[in-house]
């Protein structure tokens, strides 16, 4: 390049060709992960690693600024920090070659290690990978040669046109290559074979129906006020917080729980066996440690399953042997008291369906655990294949060494859905203020409503199938005016009143009184 042209201009364009480099690397790779069925994804790999090895308190900030969309905001953290280093390297590789091809190497190598240490990773996970490296490679290899030819060609012309063609070469080899980098790469994630078989697998899906009587919604669990939470939850809108950055697919002929350890007789159990057996429907509400007081990361639906306590008798657990460690597909664990799942009183289900279809793929496909009462990170492990018996003293789930509570039990919460906060209504006019409320395995007898430094009133509670349910609630104010400070609490059906004390979800979720408030004028 002419030499009165900016000296910035040259590094710019190098860090361009790496990150060129960076996209023939994720192409080469989800293309290889796809014609192995979907596994070895370096990209998967390596944000699994970084949740994993995240410090205590990371995954709860993420959930509290991103909700439910925790998983694109790391991906995106993931791709500001690939091009900030495929950048460099390409400016190193320019300047000192072949220690940008080196960069890309070393992070192929943590990649690498990423993939091949991941729960379940067969030995061909690794080969995504492998070819990901030798094409982002290759590629800053000769895109890099095209600028350094098109720098020469600039440096020493013959003639005024001299650079011309030597510059368009090098556009022409990194556009072509960056294009059809995303093409392949975008193709491979959108058409994986896997997840589209997998998809299939469950459409075809015919679950049994209960042997027990399915829970009627009585018709007084659902109050006619617009903007309250839905008594039951549609699968689309349920809460989704987990650590799979991709949704394992498992096909159910495939499928097996093992239960093992202090037990007399180690159980094995298929897909087949599994619906063969008297599967029960509860309504059940669950509900996410790191939800917020006021938070959506809850909700409400009616399940299919077998008995967790039933399959436990079968196993007989022997000794001291006081927690469940199951264990998902991917990986995670989770540990769950074993006197609740042997509890007769609690309907701790081994789950398959959820209102009245296949579980979807995200909540657990084809199998996974429901228990009322806990939160989920220590009992609604999804994807599960293992319960190994154990106890608390000898073994922990995945998220307790990382700083939450051992056992997790649901907090007596309540919640304020409509108005929302900061809104004006008009003075004498009937405002419905209401929301939910939940307790699950002990329920809620009362909800009561404060207006600013005024005395407590009784809503009124609408009707519920079990106490493992949420109920919904409704307090009609008749506005006056000024500014107005509404809170609420709930009073569970044993008497306890919810506490006021303001607790942030860890350790062992939130606490505290939901408020908002009015304006009227």
């Amino acid at each position: 390049m002419p030499t009165s042209r900016s000296p910035m201009r040259p590094r710019l364009l190098a860090a361009a060709v790496g990150v060129v480099a960076a996209l023939a690397f994720l192409g080469a790779a989800e293309l290889g992960a796809l014609v192995l069925g979907g596994a070895g994804s370096p990209l998967v790999a390596v944000g699994s690693a970084v949740i994993d090895l995240a410090p205590a308190g990371a995954k709860d900030l993420m959930v509290s600024l991103f909700g439910t969309g925790d998983k694109v905001a790391l991906f995106a953290l993931m791709g500001v920090l690939m091009v900030a280093i495929s950048a460099a390297a390409g400016v190193l590789e320019r300047a000192r070659p072949p220690f940008g091809a080196l960069v890309f190497a070393a992070g192929g190598a943590l990649s690498l290690l990423a993939v091949t240490t991941r729960s379940g990773s067969g030995m061909w996970d690794g080969a995504p990978t492998v070819l990901g490296v030798a094409a982002a490679v290759i590629v800053l290899r000769l895109v890099m040669a095209r600028l350094r030819r098109w720098e020469f060609a600039a440096a020493t012309p013959t003639r005024s046109e001299a650079p011309l063609p030597e510059r368009r070469a090098f556009i022409v080899w990194s556009v072509t290559a960056g294009a059809l980098a995303l093409v392949v790469g975008t193709g491979a994630r959108i058409g994986s074979a896997t997840m589209q078989r997998a998809a299939a697998i469950r459409r075809a899906v015919h679950l049994p129906a209960p042997v027990n009587t399915s829970p009627t919604v009585p018709s007084g669990a659902s109050l006619d006020v617009a903007g309250i939470t839905p008594y039951v939850t549609p699968n689309a809108d349920f809460y989704r917080i987990d650590t799979a950055l991709r949704v394992p697919s498992i096909d159910p002929a495939g499928w097996s729980l093992r239960i093992h350890g202090a037990v007399e007789e180690e159980v094995t159990l298929t897909w087949d066996e599994l619906l063969a057996l008297p599967l029960e429907e509860h309504m059940a509400t669950m509900s996410c440690v790191s939800n917020e007081v006021g938070g959506d990361l809850i909700g409400n639906a009616l399940w299919l399953g077998y008995p967790i306590r039933e399959l436990l008798a079968r196993a007989k657990p022997t000794g001291d042997a006081d927690m469940v460690l199951s264990r998902s597909i991917d990986g995670f664990t989770a540990g769950t008291p074993l006197d609740v799942l042997q509890d007769d009183g609690t309907d701790a289900l081994l789950a398959v369906g959820m209102n009245g279809e296949p579980l979807p793929a995200e909540h657990g496909f084809p199998v996974r655990m429901v228990v009322p009462g806990l939160f989920g990170y220590v009992s609604a492990t999804k994807w599960v294949v293992e319960m190994e018996v154990t106890r608390f003293a000898d073994a922990q789930g995945y998220w307790t060494p990382r700083g939450w509570s051992e056992r997790g039990p649901v907090k007596l919460e309540s919640r304020i859905d409509t108005p929302a906060n900061g809104s004006t209504v008009t003075v004498g006019d009937r405002v419905a203020i209401a929301g939910v409320a939940w307790q699950p395995h002990t329920g809620v007898k009362a909800v009561q409503v404060q207006i600013g430094d005024g005395d407590w009133q009784d809503a009124e509670l609408a009707d519920s199938v079990s106490a493992d349910t949420w109920r919904q609630w409704v307090y009609r104010w008749t506005a006056t005016a000024g500014d107005h400070r509404v809170q609420i609490r709930a009073v569970s059906a044993d008497g306890e009143v919810q506490t006021s004390v303001q607790r942030p979800p860890a350790p062992n979720g939130a606490t505290g009184w939901d408020s908002i408030t009015l304006t009227a004028r």
